[in-house]
């Protein structure tokens, strides 16, 4: 087991909360307490014995606390190796005893960070992470504790060995000090570029918390934890069982469209894709077209809402197998409807922001990174073709364009009015994609065809797709240009007399 005994400490933490979970275990064992500042008072009011850094030293604090614990005694105690002579004898020529155990957190500037402080800079810790960094490298013999929710594990490892603590003990200790300096250097680092507007750094580094462990990962047998780079939480599950890692992605897709709505907006998600998409001024209209574009696709899906769940529609809700509902907020008497179902997850979001404006994609020991796509068109809209589209058909293919961003490629998405009719999402040709969306509008609801746009991710390299929307009963289009085969396009739509918008943007999605 390599047992270490320990018979001197170092504690110099920001969190003084919880203390007297380890301070009567130390004791028990006669263990030496070295610390300064705060701790150090806070230690002598509980009625501990404990030696100012100090006085330890023998040399004063200065520069208003800023160098404090960087000292020699200090650092030579912790870092050096036992049963190397050498070190011995340096430690002996300098009357330096061992220090055993490191006892730090850091000072908090995440929530500085978040909080907006002015004096932020005053809470990046040099002292901390340098004493952790120390007795974590030399986990053979010292033991380092840098996270106040492993006082009760310390506690029980010192009672178990007598004073002593394992190899194993010390290397988990270990590794968890260093996660722990990486992550905060991490945040301060990436505080930095967004204060210079440095959007790729040369060393990118990305961190996050681990908030909870999902039931599984995309199948059951993969593990999946989420994480954030805080813990300010946009989602509140209020019922139901724990969310999997496919949840928290349609969830997250649910309200990254939700968000783009200005009026009473429903989004129906499955696999990652808007199987229905609504904004109305009454939320029951808005849900009940969003429910007819694909009621089948619709069956054990994420529905989010961006009002408040009236009875009314819990009634409509309850009527549907739903995996999840997420909304603004529910009425008492529409939670009561809702409960009733069985393995339910209902979820409130009262407000939610992608603060993270990045995208990663890890592919084996590399990874990729973007901007987040937030714009939905980057030039004015141009007209090409000779019939022109009404002020509120040119709504409709706006609503319809906003919907195909958040479809995965290659995207057609069919409307009429600000409802989704018929989705094609993610095939090889855009031509299938076409057929796919007027097969559902068929299936579905055929009567909305008439007078209906469409909406494509990224431009049509054949007139084929044009003819099969025409088909259709599309009377609008609206899509990025840029096809070698444009004049083509045009000629074909207008041929056919409907209107065609290019925005210059593309929105492919994979």
């Amino acid at each position: 087991m390599n047992l270490k005994k320990i018979k001197r400490a170092i504690i110099s933490v920001s969190d003084k909360s919880d203390l007297k979970l380890i301070l009567p275990t130390l004791k028990k064992f006669k263990i030496e307490i070295i610390s300064s500042g705060g701790t150090f008072k806070k230690i002598k009011k509980m009625k501990y014995k404990c030696i100012e850094v100090s006085d330890y030293t023998g040399f004063s604090e200065m520069l208003d606390g800023r160098v404090k614990t960087l000292h020699p005694k200090i650092h030579a105690g912790i870092l050096n190796i036992r049963k190397k002579s050498s070190h011995k004898k340096d430690l002996k020529r300098q009357n330096i005893p061992n220090i055993d155990l490191v006892i730090v957190d850091l000072y908090p500037f995440e929530k500085n960070l978040e909080k907006k402080s002015k004096k932020l800079i005053e809470y990046i810790d040099i002292g901390g992470p340098t004493l952790i960094r120390s007795a974590a490298k030399n986990f053979n013999d010292v033991t380092v504790i840098s996270n106040i929710k492993d006082y009760l594990k310390l506690s029980k490892e010192l009672r178990t060995n007598k004073g002593s603590t394992s190899i194993k003990f010390r290397k988990i200790m270990s590794s968890k000090a260093f996660g722990l300096t990486a992550y905060y250097d991490s945040v301060i680092s990436n505080w930095l570029n967004e204060e210079l507007n440095i959007k790729f750094p040369e060393n990118e580094t990305v961190y996050g918390k681990l908030i909870q462990k999902l039931r599984y990962g995309e199948n059951p047998h993969q593990e999946g934890y989420l994480y954030k780079i805080n813990n300010n939480s946009e989602i509140k599950k209020i019922h139901g069982k724990n969310l999997s890692y496919n949840n928290y992605t349609d969830i997250y897709s649910a309200l990254s469209i939700l968000k783009t709505f200005k009026g009473k907006g429903t989004i129906i998600i499955k696999h990652g894709n808007p199987c229905g998409a609504s904004e109305e001024k009454n939320q029951i209209d808005s849900f009940d077209n969003a429910l007819m574009c694909d009621p089948i696709s619709a069956f054990g899906g994420i529905v989010a809402i961006n009002s408040t769940v009236t009875k009314k529609l819990a009634l409509k809700l309850s009527k549907n197998f739903f995996e999840a509902i997420i909304s603004k907020d529910f009425r008492t008497d529409a939670l009561k409807i809702l409960k009733k179902r069985k393995n339910i997850i209902l979820i409130v979001c009262k407000k939610f922001d992608l603060k993270n404006k990045k995208h990663y994609l890890f592919l084996g020991n590399a990874f990729l990174s973007q901007n987040t796509n937030e714009i939905l068109i980057n030039n004015k809209l141009r007209v090409v073709t000779k019939k022109k589209p009404s002020p509120s058909q040119l709504k409709s293919l706006k609503f319809a364009f906003n919907i195909c961003k958040y479809v995965k490629s290659n995207a057609i998405v069919l409307v009429n009015n600000k409802s989704t009719i018929g989705i094609g999402a993610g095939q090889p040709s855009r031509l299938d994609s076409c057929k796919i969306a007027s097969n559902k509008a068929y299936e579905f609801i055929p009567e909305k065809l008439t007078n209906s746009v469409a909406a494509s991710d990224a431009f049509f390299p054949f007139p084929d797709g044009i003819q099969e929307l025409v088909e259709s009963g599309v009377k609008g289009i609206i899509q990025p240009g840029g096809s070698v085969n444009d004049k083509d396009i045009i000629r074909a739509a207008n041929d056919a007399g409907i209107s065609m918008v290019f925005t210059g943007t593309r929105h492919f999605k994979h």
